[in-house]
């Protein structure tokens, strides 16, 4: 399907809603405003890796991993918090094989080039970085990545349509073009990815791949449109 058609299309025929979370008290059925999401990315985070993490983290009711972590690690934290773990690869990932365990995180979901409805919310996956070396897991050139999301439009239309309003969520490993991004290839965001948030206007793009000691000098979130792009890198709790 043609982007520039997608994008007439959608603009004529989006809609938004507020995502709420159906919340159990004793029977009775109350919708919350608000759900919290653990972002993680790049760096195991010794806080996080522990025994406590329930504890500490015991109001999360979802976590999104945006790539570059060993997969024992997201495989931990879906087992001690016990809520979906929603994943893409990053660029020192392995390439996904469904038949080799070792490419995927066990009881998690790698949502690469998929959109799926979690706790109400509409979130679409892409992992991979700017390609920067030969024959390298993960990594695409500018031209491939819009040719990613391009085979995905037409579900992705259908999807929409289908389980209602617009998209609330797009984790990536790597940011928009322009945003969060560095000088070096390797860590240049993807045009393709910033205009994917131009047509489809997310409320937030979440992403790890770039450095975190920037958080020093660079706000880690910044709004491209109506969309707040997070760099998550290592980790954050974002409520929506």
């Amino acid at each position: 399907m043609n982007w520039f058609i997608c994008r007439l299309f959608y603009r004529q025929n989006s809609s938004a809603i507020i995502p709420c979370v159906l919340v159990d008290f004793g029977g009775k059925y109350y919708w919350s405003a608000y759900l919290k999401i653990l972002a993680v990315s790049d760096m195991v985070v010794e806080r996080l890796n522990s025994a406590k993490i329930a504890d500490r983290f015991h109001d999360v009711k979802l976590i999104l991993g945006c790539g570059d972590l060993p997969y024992e690690y997201l495989e931990f934290l879906v087992s001690a918090m016990n809520v979906p773990l929603l994943y893409v690869p990053g660029n020192h990932d392995p390439a996904y094989n469904e038949k080799n365990p070792a490419t995927l995180a066990q009881g998690c979901d790698n949502i690469d080039r998929k959109m799926v409805r979690v706790n109400g919310l509409n979130i679409v996956g892409f992992g991979g970085s700017m390609r920067y070396r030969p024959c390298c897991d993960n990594q695409y050139t500018q031209s491939q990545m819009y040719s990613r999301i391009s085979t995905i439009l037409p579900k992705l239309f259908l999807d929409l349509s289908r389980k209602g309003g617009g998209l609330d969520i797009v984790i990536a490993h790597s940011p928009p073009r322009g945003i969060h991004d560095d000088n070096d290839r390797a860590h240049t965001g993807f045009s393709a990815l910033r205009d994917f948030v131009q047509v489809f206007k997310p409320r937030y793009f979440l992403h790890g791949h770039t450095m975190a000691y920037k958080s020093n000098i660079e706000l880690p979130a910044t709004l491209l449109g109506t969309t707040k792009v997070i760099n998550v890198n290592p980790y954050r709790i974002i409520e929506v």
